[in-house]
């Protein structure tokens, strides 16, 4: 349904304002009024999935720590889910990753930036009780590297800015954001390339072969007067083509069938990024090469 990424500051008040948008999205999904698909709000988190503060002191430990966190995020992400990134997602490659993936699952996005100075976050910091402290010297790296979201980007829109002054989140806004919004598709660098079957190069060869010996063999029965013909293929395979009033050279159709056979050896050895399945059974491969035949056959 919908992914909100949280994005701040290291003890800026992310996983406070994670909750309180919680709680008032569950409000609103439970509220008579509400017509809507029956959708649960989940929170992913470091916390959730017990990784350390120390991570952050280490690049090698941090980055396996993020995929960690990517990971459990994908899992989560899915139509009946509004999906909460309750991180730092400081870095804003990372954030454009979060909103590729949820793309590829077609779900609205929004970014939710929790905004503090770092005079406030080291001083909750300091005061924090529950063991989940940053190291000083590690909280000022963190603060130096941070990557502010902008809504001048797409993958950070849209932003909703919370400064730590404010006493809520702006649910209204957000809300809106993850019902209404558009949800933009997939991006086709990301799409998944549909492969052709392990028999299609035989196909496209066989095929296209015996249509060349099928129309050799017809212009020589109806002694080049043209026209529309049928070409018996196989038992169950006939093929209709318009061939011009004139005789045709071996040659000619051999030089189509090298410059077709080449064109379409590369998408199913490379794969194609049409849209849909690519059909190449010898129906469609018959179908392609008659009309490929037709245009390019000098009249």
């Amino acid at each position: 349904m919908a992914l909100i990424t949280v994005s701040g500051y290291p003890s800026s008040g992310k996983s406070r304002r994670a909750e309180q948008l919680k709680t008032h999205l569950e409000a609103r999904l439970r509220d008579p009024g509400y017509a809507g698909p029956n959708l649960k709000v989940s929170v992913v988190s470091d916390d959730v999935l017990n990784i350390d503060r120390q991570v952050y002191n280490d690049g090698r430990a941090e980055k396996p720590a993020r995929a960690a966190l990517f990971t459990a995020a994908q899992r989560q992400m899915g139509q009946d889910t509004i999906l909460i990134i309750d991180a730092m997602n400081y870095i804003k490659g990372f954030r454009y990753q979060l909103y590729c993936a949820a793309r590829e699952q077609k779900l609205r996005v929004c970014t939710m930036y929790v905004a503090a100075t770092p005079e406030i976050c080291k001083e909750w910091n300091a005061s924090r009780q529950d063991g989940r402290a940053y190291a000083p010297e590690t909280l000022d790296n963190l603060l130096l590297r941070y990557e502010e979201p902008s809504s001048m980007v797409r993958w950070d829109s849209p932003l909703f800015t919370v400064p730590w002054t404010d006493d809520d989140v702006p649910a209204d806004e957000i809300w809106k954001a993850v019902t209404e919004g558009i949800v933009k598709p997939p991006n086709a660098g990301t799409q998944a390339v549909p492969k052709a079957p392990t028999d299609a190069l035989r196909t496209l060869e066989h095929t296209t072969t015996t249509m060349v010996s099928a129309i050799m063999a017809e212009q020589t029965a109806s002694q080049g007067t043209g026209g529309p013909v049928t070409l018996s293929l196989s038992a169950t395979l006939r093929q209709r083509l318009t061939l011009p009033a004139r005789n045709i050279t071996l040659s000619e159709l051999q030089r189509l069938k090298r410059l077709f056979v080449t064109v379409h050896k590369k998408a199913i050895t490379l794969g194609t990024t049409e849209k849909g399945a690519v059909d190449w059974s010898e129906t469609s491969i018959a179908d392609k090469f008659a009309s490929y035949i037709e245009g390019n056959l000098k009249p």
